[in-house]
């Protein structure tokens, strides 16, 4: 079936967040007298924040009474930082002009809160371009599970196997597979070298760096 459709995760693959949402947890975790090493951090890059705070207060022995409030201020902590000081990530204009050139329907699918999608397309200017955005927040499941791929691709009336996933997170690749959908994974560099990422259909450095190529090729 011919790829008519993508969906793009947003945290580190459109805009710079993870290193704020990083921040955000290491404040709150800090008033808790813990602290997640780097590589503890990354194994749970791309759930959703509730699953992040649940998973981890388990794990430090934490009281989980704390668990909502920790997250809503994480989440708040990473909307103010995102406003004020993320950078939008290189290749974001090209990889959407390349796709609406295709007269691609385009979507967002994010474990993140729908206030976290408003704030980064507003700030990243791609509104015009989409048919549809999902957040798994609400959802019964987040990223590994597909639903809100699935979700995304149904809002688009686009079949799974027609759609083609930009990820930057391992959780966020599984989801995409699982969705029974093409990946494109776009890893932080220091993550470059994990084997892991032989499960994706393509691994880039930059969403500068894709062109007909690799269209093609996923395309076949």
């Amino acid at each position: 079936m011919a790829i008519t459709t993508v969906i793009f995760d947003i945290d580190g693959l459109l805009i710079d967040s993870e290193p704020l949402w990083h921040e955000a947890a290491t404040e709150l975790f800090n008033q808790f007298g813990v602290k997640l090493t780097d590589a503890m951090y990354t194994s749970t890059t791309g759930l959703r924040t509730k699953e992040f705070v649940q998973l981890w207060f388990d794990y430090f022995k934490i009281d989980q009474k704390f668990a909502a409030e920790s997250e809503k201020n994480i989440v708040e902590g990473v909307l103010k930082r995102i406003e004020y000081k993320a950078s939008i990530m290189p290749g974001v204009p090209h990889i959407f002009d390349f796709f609406a050139n295709k007269q691609f329907k385009i979507g967002l699918a994010t474990s993140s809160p729908p206030s976290l999608i408003d704030l980064v397309v507003q700030m990243t200017g791609i509104g015009s371009y989409l048919s549809a955005t999902a957040s798994a927040e609400y959802l019964p499941y987040g990223k590994p599970h597909p639903q809100v791929y699935l979700n995304c691709a149904e809002s688009m009336n686009s079949h799974p196997t027609e759609c083609i996933c930009f990820e930057d997170s391992f959780n966020g690749l599984i989801a995409a597979k699982a969705a029974r959908m093409k990946c494109v994974v776009i890893p932080h560099h220091s993550l470059n070298k994990d084997e892991r990422w032989g499960a994706a259909d393509l691994k880039l450095s930059s969403l500068q760096n894709f062109g007909e190529l690799h269209f093609d090729r996923l395309n076949s």
